[in-house]
């Protein structure tokens, strides 16, 4: 009987071992197959890119898990307040450019405008137009702004600090603004414009719209100190 017990136990031992084997050899498997990197598009990879103000690095999602393929999460982000601090930056602008009602909703238009103003970017500059784009939201971000003071008879306007989201959400706002401004009655594409609007912001130049009515801001509110 004891005989019995003995061999009953090294069979049943026998295919515990080999599964014990075969999943060792399964997490080999996974540790050595590492998963694919996220590009833009298929294109951009965004693992060099770089946020120099670390006033808005918390606010400018670009890098590992906000990595998309495409800007597009159906409206994740618009479910609570603030959430859209996470939003990946490249999906912010995309839903700023279909602002005014005939553009409401056309977000596959939105992308394909990004789409191709990043392949413009890149042959200008040579760049990773997703750097570009975090150069120019970084540069384009007013600091400080003025606000009214003072109940219905006397107002006067007194300069405030802007808050880093504030920083960002204006930012993009000026730049889909000078895009679509200079798209307008004119012969180039608004890809053409955007693309133009995000180098030349990147850059610091006034040749901007955002960089120009930043910098008017910024007077505005040193005058009112």
């Amino acid at each position: 009987v004891a005989e019995n017990v003995v061999e009953n136990i090294e069979e049943s031992a026998a295919p515990m071992e080999a599964e014990a084997a075969e999943a060792v050899v399964d997490t080999t498997v996974v540790a050595t197959t590492e998963l694919p990197e996220i590009k833009l598009f298929g294109r951009w990879s965004c693992d060099d890119v770089t946020v120099n103000d670390i006033s808005l690095q918390d606010y400018i999602s670009v890098k590992e898990k906000f990595a998309r393929y495409l800007p597009h999460s159906a409206g994740r982000y618009a479910a609570k307040r603030f959430r859209k601090a996470q939003c990946p930056i490249v999906e912010r602008l995309t839903c700023s450019l279909m602002m005014k009602g005939r553009n409401n909703g056309k977000k596959l238009m939105a992308c394909r405008i990004v789409k191709h103003s990043f392949e413009i970017i890149h042959l200008l500059t040579g760049e990773n137009p997703l750097q570009i784009l975090v150069s120019a939201i970084i540069n384009s971000g007013p600091r400080e702004d003025s606000t009214r003071i003072g109940r219905a008879g006397t107002v006067r306007r007194q300069a405030v600090d802007v808050s880093p989201l504030r920083r960002v959400n204006q930012a993009i706002w000026l730049l889909c603004t000078g895009a679509r401004e200079a798209a307008f009655r004119n012969i180039k594409t608004i890809a053409e414009c955007l693309a133009d609007e995000l180098i030349n912001a990147a850059k610091g130049s006034s040749n901007s719209y955002a960089i120009k009515k930043k910098d008017e801001l910024e007077r505005v509110a040193k005058s009112n100190r």
